[in-house]
């Protein structure tokens, strides 16, 4: 297990060092991590809390760590004393990974003092951020795919090492079958999928030649790349002849696949091909610049493919690449007294919501999610009694719930500094993202002008924004 305590911006340090300077260590601070909305993510899957419980669970600052921080000659002996006894003894609570989640509700929850707070900021929001996204990217590939396998094939074009190892987690988590990641596969069980390339084909004096090849090593797992010359003329009379071979000798191809060229007119003559040489079983699987838009493209222009295998687009999450999460202060904890903070923006909706929060997901008599309430912690939900929610920002959008069933959505991941939640199996997480996928309308999940989730605030914490606001103005009039 890694030790990423130093993962963190400067100005995280030197804040710590004021807090400590101004005797304000028994301080709690109370912050969320959310993200707004952007134009092509309106929902999200949330990834990452793994990489959080690991982090929290290894931070420290090593010798070596002090003695760096000694060398910027901004901290004083006994700030460094206390950072080598640092440890993380506060509360986090945090979405369940798979979870879909909205603009602005919390995805993660932290209550410690203020200096473990603010530490530890920087990683989870790198950890929240970038597996999020990946894992939503997923998400829309697959949902555009409807049903078809997706494999994660983007090792190569990720930006590093660990957005190539944790990418591939994430889009397991929304949904794709299988990675080429090798590394990934085996630190999470994950399956892993891949044949060959085209320089196997070209390394052979002629393409069937390759192909044979190929058969004779993997007799029971044959899947052959056709584009290398010429798809149509060579590539798949080529597969199909080695197919032929392979069925005389007891065995029954896994099928072809593209990689350059139009997708939509090849996958049909080649299912037309395959088909008249009697393998209509033999799967038309595709590569090449793939994405949920080329993806529903081909998919309403008949192509003939079943497996997408997808790389640069989905691990880099090239259209979107940031998720835009933030972590903000919403509270602060003086000699036991919860005073709740709120930054102000001119931009409504960059004006966070104040105190100590939870998330309710509110559903029909079907199951079917119909808005999330955001509300105070203390507060419960009587699903006996009509329920009524409300738009922060546009107030006379209203509707009242009957028949309805509420779950929160935060749960504990570590209580006075001790982890108190067990972290699910990665095909258990990816089950679950599949059961929360399936329980939001589809009107919410298309690629363009997506119906917009309702995420309102409970009474009390509308009446509390309000009340932060008003005096606020007050104090700057």
């Amino acid at each position: 297990m890694r030790n990423l305590t130093m993962l963190t911006d400067l100005y995280q340090l030197t804040m710590m060092y004021g807090y400590y300077k101004e005797g304000m260590q028994k301080n709690e601070g109370i912050f969320d991590l959310f993200f707004r909305p952007k134009e092509d993510v309106v929902y999200a899957v949330m990834a990452g809390t793994e990489s959080v419980v690991e982090y929290i669970n290894n931070i420290h600052f090593a010798e070596e760590d002090i003695a760096y921080l000694r060398s910027l000659n901004l901290f004083d002996e006994s700030f460094l004393y206390y950072l080598k006894t640092f440890r993380f003894s506060g509360d986090l609570y945090a979405m369940a990974e798979g979870t879909v989640v909205f603009p602005y509700e919390p995805l993660v929850r932290v209550r410690a003092p203020i200096m473990e707070a603010q530490l530890i900021e920087t990683a989870i929001l790198t950890f929240v951020n970038h597996q999020t996204l990946i894992a939503t990217k997923a998400s829309q590939i697959c949902y555009s795919a409807q049903g078809d396998s997706v494999l994660e094939f983007g090792l190569r074009r990720a930006q590093g090492a660990d957005a190539a190892i944790y990418g591939a987690r994430a889009a397991i988590i929304g949904g794709c079958n299988a990675t080429s990641n090798v590394l990934t596969g085996q630190m999470f069980g994950i399956t892993v999928s891949g044949t060959h390339a085209h320089s196997w084909v070209q390394s052979f004096p002629d393409e069937v030649s390759a192909f044979r090849a190929y058969a004779r090593t993997f007799p029971d797992s044959c899947l052959l790349l056709v584009d290398t010359y010429d798809t149509l003329r060579s590539g798949v009379p080529n597969a199909i002849t080695v197919f032929k071979e392979m069925r005389e000798a007891g065995h029954e191809p896994v099928g072809i696949r593209l990689d350059s060229g139009d997708l939509a007119y090849l996958s049909k003559k080649a299912r037309i091909m395959l088909d008249e040489a009697g393998f209509p079983n033999a799967i038309i699987a595709a590569s090449s610049d793939l994405d949920e838009y080329v993806i529903r493209d081909l998919k309403t222009q008949g192509a003939r493919i079943s497996v997408w295998g997808v790389g640069t687009r989905l691990i880099t999450s090239e259209n979107n690449p940031a998720l835009g999460g933030v972590y903000k202060m919403s509270g602060e904890v003086v000699n036991g007294e919860l005073v709740p903070k709120i930054k102000i923006s001119d931009n409504p909706a960059k004006v966070t919501n104040p105190g100590y929060k939870k998330v309710f997901r509110l559903y029909d008599k079907d199951s079917m999610a119909v808005a999330d309430l955001i509300a105070l912690e203390d507060e419960v939900i009587d699903n006996t009694k009509p329920l009524r929610i409300f738009d922060p920002i546009q107030t006379y959008k209203r509707m009242t719930l009957t028949n309805f069933t509420a779950r929160e959505l935060l749960l504990p991941i570590f209580v006075a500094g001790k982890q108190v939640y067990t972290c699910p199996d990665i095909h258990d997480i990816a089950d679950y993202a599949k059961r929360e996928m399936a329980s939001m309308w589809d009107e919410y999940k298309r690629l363009l002008m997506p119906h917009t989730y309702k995420v309102d605030l409970s009474d009390r914490l509308y009446d509390l924004k309000q009340k932060l606001l008003r005096d606020a103005v007050g104090d700057h009039a």
